[in-house]
Formats: structure tokens, sequence, C-alpha cells
């Protein structure tokens, strides 16, 4: 298949299959006829991916996209020379054959493929510079949370699904899974009465880290990992340097507060039905290293009240009295959910209600990234699209500003500004280290 039939290809997929699923509301169904004996998806009908970002958590969903018989792998990327070939030796594996193309910078990628998706796993201070870029060259995105470092950045990346038609999968797969749909939709249906108050418990962080520097090593291309972040000098923390340890760095991330607010606060949000809707205040404080490199909190707590009236506090699990997880608490029970396939109840009666035809239903999907695939061919919306995880982790980055700042802040979430709060409207952005921007 040629680039030009490739573009004709994904140009008339998004057309068909959007003005379908606009007309009937189903979604796009692959016809027996379309396919070979057996069910096999010959490559030419397959919807085409590259996978950027193929370490972790990277690794883990290139894995999954490669036993989805719809995509084709055709390319991998990243910054890392020993994940590179891991990656392209894992899918020309798959496919018994040499044909995955390997790239150390995502530019190159973008110029030389045209690929119908991308896989997304990158540190955070990445995510939105690259996802943008993706968007604007057409392609659908399987994204991993957080949706973005700060604030502006999140809404960029909403701004630019919008204006492209976008489809769009944040990697908060819990949504994904039974037991976080059953405990959302019981309490969206009020088997636990009028929700008032909300615990999410996230990981303790970690203990300070003293650092050296050493030398780049030669498989890894450094100054396009720092890509927009402030330049330092490459160190060892005596860990998984710098594939996982830059989770407790603030120049990259937010800890384990932003590693994990895209989980069980977009849970917690779920089942309160306030997806499309953010706090009115925020205030907490925040426990810091004062020695090593690690910055980011090592224990923190938070309390965001909602316009509805309800509050919900977010801390580290030590200090939660039902430790990780999501519990909503309302005038007639309280239901917790949490991994592991967790669902507890105030009396195990609410747990086995039936929700009836005309009640709630949320949407539902046992795959998630199935679900990206198969919205990417119906046009749908996906069950984490990024409008939705964008409100989602803005409750953890309002809640890193709160502590920062050490004040009680008010917050417009429609204009997404802190109202009257100069000093804290500085964080909602970070400037980005040339040559690079948003």
């Amino acid at each position: 298949m040629t680039q030009s039939s490739k573009i004709n290809r994904r140009s008339f997929l998004r057309k068909a299959s959007a003005a379908f699923a606009g007309a009937v509301g189903f979604p796009y169904l692959i016809q027996p006829s379309a396919l070979g004996k057996n069910g096999y998806i010959a490559p030419s009908n397959r919807i085409t991916m590259a996978a950027i970002g193929c370490g972790s958590m990277g690794r883990g969903n290139m894995d999954a996209f490669l036993h989805i018989p719809e995509v084709q792998m055709v390319a991998v990327c990243d910054v890392d020379q020993n994940h590179l070939r891991d990656a392209k030796n894992a899918v020309d594996r798959r496919y018994g054959s040499q044909d995955c193309r390997s790239y150390g910078d995502y530019r190159q990628l973008l110029a030389k493929e045209k690929v119908d998706t991308a896989m997304l796993a990158l540190p955070d201070h990445w995510h939105a510079a690259m996802a943008v870029a993706c968007i604007r060259e057409g392609i659908d995105i399987y994204g991993e949370k957080p949706l973005a470092r700060t604030i502006r950045e999140g809404r960029a990346i909403c701004d630019a699904v919008a204006r492209y038609g976008t489809i769009w999968q944040t990697g908060s797969w819990q949504r994904s899974i039974a037991n976080f749909h059953r405990g959302s939709e019981l309490v969206r249906n009020g088997r636990i009465g009028k929700v008032h108050y909300v615990e999410v418990g996230l990981p303790d962080g970690g203990g300070p880290k003293q650092a050296s520097i050493k030398p780049v090593p030669q498989t890894l291309d450094w100054e396009m990992w720092l890509g927009p972040a402030p330049w330092r000098p490459f160190m060892d923390y005596g860990g998984q340097a710098p594939h996982w340890d830059w989770r407790w760095i603030m120049d990259y991330s937010g800890g384990q507060l932003t590693d994990w607010a895209g989980h069980h606060i977009d849970i917690a949000h779920w089942g309160l039905g306030l997806d499309e809707s953010g706090p009115v205040t925020i205030e907490g404080q925040g426990k810091y290293h004062t020695v090593g490199v690690y910055d980011t909190p090592y224990a923190y707590s938070f309390v965001c009240e909602y316009a509805t009236g309800v509050k919900i506090k977010v801390a580290n699990a030590s200090a939660q009295p039902k430790g990780m997880g999501t519990v909503w608490y309302g005038d007639k029970g309280w239901i917790h959910v949490d991994r592991g396939d967790r669902i507890d109840a105030s009396d195990p009666k609410i747990l086995q209600e039936k929700i009836g035809p005309e009640e709630i239903r949320l949407y539902k999907s046992s795959n998630h990234q199935q679900n990206f695939i198969d919205c990417v061919k119906s046009r749908r919306e996906t069950i984490t699209p990024a409008r939705i995880a964008h409100r989602s982790i803005s409750v953890g980055l309002l809640g890193e500003i709160a502590m920062l700042t050490g004040r009680k802040l008010h917050w417009d979430a429609a204009k997404e500004e802190f109202i009257n709060g100069s000093e804290a409207n500085r964080y909602l952005s970070r400037s980005y280290r040339s040559p690079w921007r948003l």
C-alpha cells in the first residue's frame, strides 16, 4: 500500500464512519465479508499504529495492541536504543517479518510515517507537546495518563482534539474494569443516597534520594529525553533512572499524586457525575523532602469542595481510613472500590442491587485498548476521552498548587483560572526550554 493510499484510506475511514455513527448512533462494525478466512484481517485493512515510548507502560500497551487483530504496528520510537531494539524485535516476532521501522526522534517518525493511530507513553512533561504534534498530523491517540503536566497543557490537548476531530483514549483503564464500573453505577443511581463526602487514597511517596552526576549512557538521547523541561545533567539515582524515577522530580511529574490522580480521582468523578466539572475551592498541605533530589511530596492531603456541596479529600493512602481507592459516603451508606477487583459497601446488600432499565447506565468497556480501536473505526467517543481525563487530573494539579502556595484557593472551573489568585495562576503553565513549544 502506498503512502497516498494510506492517507486516502484514513480520510475515508474517518469521514464515512463518522457519518454513519452520527446518523444512526451505533458503532461501526466490520462486516464478515470484509474479513478473510477465520476472521483474518488483511494488513491493508488494518488500523496502522506507531508506538512512541516503548518502556514500562509503553511496552505493556504495545504488547496489548499487538494482540488486537485490527491493529498493524508499523513503527516504534524511543530515545533509549535498548527500548527501541526490544520493541522492534517484539513487533517483528509477532508478525514474522522485519518490517517494523524504528526511530529515535518522533519528528522523523511523523515526517515519514502516515499512521492512523499512535500509542504515547512518555514522561509527563512530554505529554502535551508530542500529543498536539500527533493530533495535527490527523492521528488518533491512545495516550498515557496523566493527560498533561499542567492544566493549560491539558487544555491545549483538549482544544486540539476538538479542532481536529481526534479519537483519544487516556490510559485510565480502571473505567474498563468491572468493579469500578459497578461501584460508580451504584453511586450514580442513589444506592447510598445523596453523596456528601468522598475519600481518594493514592500511594505514599518515596524517601529522599541522593544522586550523582554520571556520563550519559551511549544508548540514551538525554537531550531528547529532557525535551521541553529545564536542562540538568544526567544523574544516577541508584534506581531505574531516568525511566522510572523521573516521577519524583517536579520538572517532570508531581509524584504519586499526579501519577495516580488520573485513576482514583477519575473514578470519584465518574460516580458523582462530575466528569465535566471541577471544584470551587481547594486547600491542603504537603510534606516535602529537605535533602536529596526528589522534590515531589511524599505525604499530601487536600480537600476540594464542589458547587454541589460534595467534598473530596485526596491524600496518600496511609492518611486515609480505608487506604487506597475511592470511597463514596452517602446518607444511606458507603461504597469502596480499589484495584484487585475490590468492591465493598456498608451493607453487602447494596452490592446486590440491580440497575433498572430506566436508570443511569454508565459507558461500559471490558477492554481498554480494544475500546480505543473500536472507537477509531466508529468515530464514537472513547470511555476516557481527553476532556474527561483533563478534569480528572486537574484536581490533582489543583491540589499540588494549593500545597505549594499554602493557601485556600478559589477556582473558576469554566475559565480554568484562580479567582484573585495571581500567584497560583502562575502554576497553571510551565515555560518550555528552547526550541520546544506547544
